[in-house]
């Protein structure tokens, strides 16, 4: 069964592409990966990527800071 969750607030993210909003989360089942999908900051394209294809933006606040 095929769940979709809809993220409220986005979740700023890093992409291959660039950095984004992540809107929605898909998730196919336990023998698939999650699938975010997210509008990129630069163009406005919306993509779908792979847990292991991004990753959390930068938040100091948060603790997360680039090394």
């Amino acid at each position: 069964m095929t769940h979709i969750l809809q993220l409220s607030p986005p979740i700023p993210i890093s992409t291959p592409r660039g950095n984004g909003l992540a809107h929605l989360v898909i998730d196919y089942g336990p023998e698939h990966d999650l699938l975010w999908v997210a509008f990129l900051d630069n163009t406005g394209e919306c993509w779908t990527y792979k847990n292991s294809d991004i990753r959390a933006q930068q938040n100091v606040t948060m603790g997360r800071i680039s090394k």
